[in-house]
């Protein structure tokens, strides 16, 4: 096997001491701009390559970022989480740092799998995703006072960094585009009350509804699991009601709800967009394709990855966040689905 390339052979190549040259590549030295020029040439031209292990030893430092999610069901594929991870992986790596993802257990088996990597110095931080309130992972790492960063909000009173879409303001563009479009009789395809992603995309629903005068019917609101056989058995009950308290629009807190719904719409006979209005949330990426094209709330998933590590590396090399809560408004992309006409 070729040996590896030294600092020394590139302090050689460049004219620096060595010291220089480490200084350098890890971003604590000031020298004149033609000498770095130099030693970064030299770098490239001899492959030079850090050795992360011996790194981290002397620094006590993994850079490794732990991560871990509740994985989707095996019939309903996540686009969302795909990207979301693409992202992650791409800012780590600019940053020095690499993702370790580690399986999630539900109970109390995943705090010991949070505990394991903590007290083996496997990783240097967490990012924490699918948070829900009371989460025992947030409280067991504000506890240890472990670096971490959430990808959504949790109890009021828990002060810790993250980076959060306002699903209430992504529903409240929804039903106002609803209302807008003549609709009064709005219907919402919800998740279960312990959800609080979901709650805070239920709050906008009210919210906008109450601002319009309506007082939605206990009817209108149907909880389960967001899942495509729970839009489609949800809907055709709404479907049999009478016609004076039928829905003609309904909105899903996600696009796989929605696809189910417009399915029974279909199978009934009536058109999605004309006959009943349908929005999603998430704009996966085929509903653009459906027939019609699905109204949905877009999150800027891309863009949130790439913040969430950032804030964390900032963490972790001891610099200020410049924003400890940031809140993402999302964006309605309207379609087919939701443009006809409402009567």
């Amino acid at each position: 096997m070729p040996r590896r390339v030294t600092l020394k052979q590139v302090a050689a190549r460049a004219g620096v001491s060595y010291q220089t040259v480490s200084k350098v590549i890890n971003g604590k030295a000031q020298v004149s701009p033609e000498t770095e020029a130099r030693i970064w040439e030299a770098v490239r031209e001899l492959g030079y390559r850090p050795h992360y292990i011996a790194r981290s030893l002397r620094a006590q430092r993994s850079r490794l970022i732990g991560y871990s999610w509740p994985p989707s069901p095996p019939d309903q594929p996540n686009p969302i989480l795909d990207l979301f991870l693409q992202s992650m992986f791409t800012a780590a790596e600019e940053a020095g740092y690499y993702l370790l993802c580690f399986p999630h257990h539900y109970g109390e088996r995943q705090i010991e799998s949070y505990r394991e990597l903590i007290e083996s110095a496997r990783v240097d931080g967490f990012i924490v995703s699918s948070v829900e309130f009371d989460d025992p992972r947030l409280a067991f790492l504000m506890e240890k006072d472990y670096p971490f960063v959430a990808f959504g909000r949790s109890n009021p009173d828990w002060d810790f960094p993250y980076v959060d879409v306002d699903g209430a303001a992504g529903m409240v563009k929804v039903v106002n585009h609803l209302l807008e479009r003549g609709h009064r009789r709005i219907a919402a395809l919800a998740w279960p009350e312990a959800s609080r992603v979901g709650q805070n995309r239920l709050d906008g629903y009210f919210t906008a509804l109450q601002r319009a005068g309506i007082m939605p019917l206990d009817a209108w609101i149907a909880r389960g699991e967001g899942r495509f056989d729970f839009g489609y058995q949800a809907t055709l009950q709404w479907l049999d009601l009478p016609p004076d308290e039928r829905p003609t629009a309904i909105v899903a807190l996600n696009d796989v709800m929605a696809i189910g719904a417009m399915r029974a719409v279909q199978e009934r006979g009536l058109r999605v967009g004309v006959d009943v209005a349908i929005t999603g949330f998430d704009d996966y990426p085929l509903v653009q394709y459906l027939t019609p094209p699905l109204t949905s709330v877009r999150q800027p998933i891309w863009d949130i990855g790439q913040r969430i590590v950032s804030m964390l590396v900032a963490l972790l090399e001891g610099q200020p966040l410049q924003e400890r809560h940031v809140l993402v408004e999302p964006e309605l992309i309207i379609r087919a689905s939701s443009t006809g006409p409402a009567g």
